[in-house]
């Protein structure tokens, strides 16, 4: 619709969004991403995960049955803060095995967005503050090189989390920064770090931020919670790595140790051997005396 009949910069709509990758066996099953946001001109948005490839292969999943697929695109669009009525599509693409032919079903009608939609009805105070978006909020413009990294991974929460937004709206801006900068650390470090990285500073680290976000943020965080327990639940890991790897270093150790023993041993075996050889060749023909005997001589 915006590349349609709109200029590339400074337009803005308010864009309620469902997507839902249908269960074949189960629809109870099935996966749906929902959420809505206000989409600007010239600002880039942001995707997320929606399920794992190997999930999705599966046939016995329920996802991908006689190679097909289908997906519904919910999608209500208005210009106006507040939406009071507006077009909405539901569209089902199937898809064949080689992906060429698609099946459509599209329906149109004039609606206004209700609870069943979107879970719970809606003022039109609440909706301008649902439209919000984190550019709303802050000042991105000036935030420094640090801070900027964090900005994709916040609007990607943000889309995904609504909540997000709406529980900072009244907040004063130098809370709001503090807020979504100690959350856009914490997205920093699950999104970028490796298992390795995580040494006793790292996870100190995150659980200071992770302690503070969760007492004074106002944020609804039980959707990161379990990323963010897994994280710090290394460190136990990473104590047990310490000391089992210490134990492999003594093992080697105490193996090199044993083989030099055994050459060491092999080599007096073999000089044992050798000089017990010799020792018998030399008693061949000899008679032992008594070293402490007088020579003595005859007087007759």
């Amino acid at each position: 619709m915006v590349a349609d009949s709109l200029p590339a910069y400074g337009w803005s709509r308010n864009t309620y969004f469902k997507l839902a990758l249908v269960n074949q066996l189960d629809g109870n099953k099935s996966v749906v991403k929902e959420t809505h946001q206000k989409f600007n001109g010239g600002y880039r948005s942001w995707g997320s995960s929606f399920m794992n490839l190997s999930d999705f292969y599966d046939s016995k999943q329920g996802y991908l049955v006689n190679n097909t697929c289908i997906i519904e695109a919910h999608i209500c669009v208005s210009n106006v803060s507040a939406i009071q009525s507006t077009s909405f599509k539901k569209v089902t693409p199937t898809h064949d095995s080689e992906l060429g032919d698609q099946e459509t079903e599209t329906s149109e009608e004039s609606e206004t967005p209700s609870s069943s939609t979107y879970g719970s009805s809606q003022t039109e105070q609440e909706v301008q503050v649902s439209d919000l978006t984190l550019r709303d909020l802050l000042d991105l413009e000036n935030l420094g090189a640090e801070e900027e990294a964090f900005v994709p991974l916040l609007e990607e929460a943000c889309t995904w989390h609504p909540s997000l937004i709406r529980s900072q709206s009244k907040r004063t801006s130098r809370f709001k920064l503090w807020a979504f900068t100690s959350l856009g650390q914490v997205l920093h470090i699950l999104k970028t770090s490796k298992v390795k990285d995580m040494n006793e500073d790292a996870i100190n680290h995150l659980q200071s931020l992770w302690e503070e976000l969760v007492k004074a943020s106002g944020f609804d965080l039980a959707w990161l919670e379990p990323y963010v327990e897994s994280a710090l639940g290394l460190k136990e890991h990473l104590e047990r790595t310490v000391a089992v790897n210490k134990l492999k270093d003594k093992v080697v150790d105490v193996e090199i140790k044993m083989k030099k023993l055994r050459g060491e041993l092999a080599a007096a075996e073999a000089e044992f051997e050798s000089a017990r050889r010799d020792l018998a060749e030399a008693r061949k023909g000899f008679v032992e005396i008594d070293l402490n005997a007088e020579l003595g001589y005859a007087m007759f």
